[in-house]
């Protein structure tokens, strides 16, 4: 008997990452998670091991945090941030979650309080462009 995992068991994890994240997301990440020529090999370990950690691992722990709540707070951080890309996924998750417009904008007020208003208005515009595709 081989040390070695399963190749069927080490694709598992991944493969459930990436089903939690179209529940969450509305589409699937294959497309996002594709490796160009230039990238080096170990660039898909570093997409599989990240889709794992976030889809896998944390988005599904909803004992003392519900995805709403979770997706709340993961709009602060990446608008705190100023991670623009990243922030729309969050604002999808969060509206896919049952989090309002109006309590997405209360957020960026929040925002713009703790970690500045030029901050909070430049991810806003953001936050506009994921409610203009909610229509």
């Amino acid at each position: 008997m081989s040390d070695q995992p399963d190749q069927n068991d080490s694709h598992a994890p991944f493969a459930q990452a990436l089903d939690n994240a179209e529940a969450l997301l509305g589409f699937r990440l294959e497309r996002f998670l594709q490796s160009t020529p230039s990238e080096p090999a170990n660039s898909e370990d570093f997409k599989r091991i990240a889709t794992v950690h976030a889809f896998g691992d944390v988005w599904p722990r909803d004992e003392h945090l519900d995805v709403r709540t979770r997706a709340l707070v993961s709009v602060t951080v990446a608008a705190t941030l100023g991670t623009l890309e990243p922030l729309r996924g969050q604002l999808r998750i969060a509206l896919n979650s049952g989090a309002t417009k109006e309590e997405i904008v209360e957020v960026f007020i929040q925002i713009a309080v703790y970690g500045g208003v030029a901050r909070a208005f430049e991810c806003y515009q953001i936050a506009a462009e994921v409610f203009a595709e909610q229509e």
